[in-house]
């Protein structure tokens, strides 16, 4: 027994080397920064308290975050539902549509969008000949736009955990229900959606991690007049300089993040859900 368990952890020790190298120390790196640049001590995260520029730029990254979610998870659950209810040869081509946009550069899609929602764009111009605008709309370089081409990206994250979960509902749950005398919308409501729930708040999770981090889409699509954290790092630690109060930022994100998944590996099995165990 001894051997056997020498040679796991020996099996192991590369990917934890790995890990370590590439992972755990340049994080602990950035902690060290934050707390000693430009002196040591906690003068960076008082700025969380003090600061309204901090303030206002975790606050428009949850705002976006939380939005990009809700409306991702919306879009995902209806799409999951589709192709739950699809045919095998249907479901194959519903998956194909969903998981292609993963294939496309973020930046080339983020471009996209530009040229789709600038004043000039595709967009503006079919409502102004359809006559429903008379003047341009500001569809880009502000929340509106980054919140469409993050939602571009993240729909594929949010259908796959909600599919997973809607595809070991037993169908025949749903018949029973019907044989009971409840309608359609009352055996979704009473039956479907709750045994979905855990795929729903594991793509939730999912979506609103990656949403933190954004930095292309934000940057391209926000036209640098609504920071996210993500392109507010960059600024202070490359342009400005500033490599604690960056630095600060990232470490909180970071353990954001973690508390979240915290939080809801208590609510749902994350692990089955994204795949780690059967």
């Amino acid at each position: 027994m001894q051997r056997s368990a020498i040679g796991w952890w020996l099996l192991l020790l590369p990917a934890f080397l790995l890990m370590t190298v590439f992972y755990i120390a340049p994080i602990l790196q950035v902690l060290t920064i934050s707390v000693t640049e430009p002196e040591l001590g906690f003068g960076n995260y008082e700025r969380l308290l003090t600061n309204m520029g901090v303030q206002r730029v975790i606050g428009t990254t949850l705002r976006i975050g939380l939005v990009t979610t809700v409306i991702a998870l919306l879009l995902g659950y209806a799409l999951a539902y589709v192709i739950t209810l699809a045919t095998p040869r249907a479901q194959r081509w519903w998956l194909l549509g969903v998981l292609l946009p993963l294939w496309i550069s973020v930046l080339v899609r983020a471009f996209a969008w530009v040229t789709l929602l600038r004043r000039q764009g595709l967009v503006n111009q079919g409502l102004q000949a359809a006559g429903i605008i008379e003047a341009p709309l500001a569809l880009v370089w502000n929340e509106f736009g980054i919140v469409i081409g993050m939602v571009h990206y993240m729909v594929p994250y949010a259908v796959l955990p909600i599919l997973a979960s809607m595809r070991e509902i037993d169908p025949r749950l749903l018949a029973a229900a019907r044989g009971l005398g409840a309608s359609r919308r009352t055996a979704f409501l009473r039956v479907f959606l709750p045994l979905s729930a855990p795929g729903l708040v594991a793509a939730g999770v999912l979506v609103f991690i990656f949403s933190l981090g954004f930095y292309i889409t934000p940057a391209i699509l926000g036209g640098g007049k609504t920071l996210m954290a993500a392109e507010w790092i960059k600024l202070q630690i490359l342009d400005i300089i500033r490599w604690g109060l960056g630095t600060m930022l990232a470490t909180v994100m970071v353990v954001a993040i973690l508390v979240t998944l915290g939080i809801f590996s208590r609510i749902v099995d994350l692990r089955r859900m994204f795949g780690a165990r059967a």
